[in-house]
């Protein structure tokens, strides 16, 4: 399989993108459910629930909140116990995160725009999808290596990253387009649920094949509703940087 090069190595990867990964998901996928705004976090509204519902509109559409909208069928997906807070309920990094501190960085959060851009672009996800997983995995850590041995931004285990074409897993642009190749994989492979792929992404496809869902691992279930909560607040982000068409739709 040809490494990700400097040079050359996105033409490839547009050709083949993992096989037949780069073709989009019909109904639900995770580029439409961008685009359209359907992925909602009412978190002004009282009481919000930390549940995860799906729900399916009554043209079909896909919508996935964590308040339950009234005129729609909509099941959970992600179950969330009574909360039992601890200091590092929110702390940014993920819980499969481990390794030493480091000097504060704050520059690592737009240091890597261009390479998720790219990604972004070659996959057809959405970046703002892109940037939460980072954010969750590594929290823009590039020599981050987890426990259980998942290395880089995004997290990958070695034989992974191997599948994926990443050649140098620390390299920031090898590993986020490794992570994005492999969220377009899932994506296909779940039909664009964003909540199984994300959960796939973190706990395997076999797991989520076994519970037919997001399963009922206590890690799996916090991490697809991180990722989920910083997917919303970088899409609000983006929406606010851009300027508003005033145009009024006159040419």
């Amino acid at each position: 399989m040809p490494p990700y090069g400097r040079h050359g190595g996105v033409a490839w990867m547009r050709r083949r993108a993992g096989e037949r990964a780069v073709r989009r998901v019909t109904r639900g996928s995770l580029w439409t459910l961008a685009a359209a705004g359907l992925l909602t976090f009412c978190a002004s509204a009282p009481r919000a629930s930390a549940d995860i519902y799906q729900c399916r509109g009554p043209r079909g559409a896909l919508n996935f909140t964590n308040v339950p909208v009234a005129d729609a069928r909509c099941k959970i997906v992600v179950h969330t116990p009574p909360p039992r807070r601890s200091a590092d309920d929110d702390a940014e990094p993920s819980t499969r995160r481990s390794s030493s501190t480091t000097a504060p960085d704050p520059d690592r959060y737009t240091r890597y725009d261009a390479f998720i851009a790219e990604a972004a672009r070659v996959y057809q996800l959405p970046e703002t999808l892109i940037r939460a997983v980072v954010k969750v995995e590594s929290d823009f850590q590039v020599a981050v290596v987890s426990d259980k041995g998942a290395q880089g931004l995004m997290q990958l285990m070695p034989r992974t990253a191997a599948a994926m074409g990443v050649t140098e897993v620390f390299d920031p642009r090898q590993n986020i387009l490794g992570g994005a190749r492999l969220l377009r994989v899932l994506a296909n492979r779940f039909s664009g649920d964003l909540a199984r792929t994300l959960a796939a992404y973190n706990a395997g496809s076999g797991a989520v094949n076994r519970h037919d869902g997001v399963p009922p691992y206590a890690e799996t279930q916090r991490y697809v509703r991180r990722v989920l909560r910083f997917y919303d607040l970088y899409r609000q982000q983006a929406d606010a940087r851009t300027p508003a068409d005033d145009s009024g739709g006159q040419s």
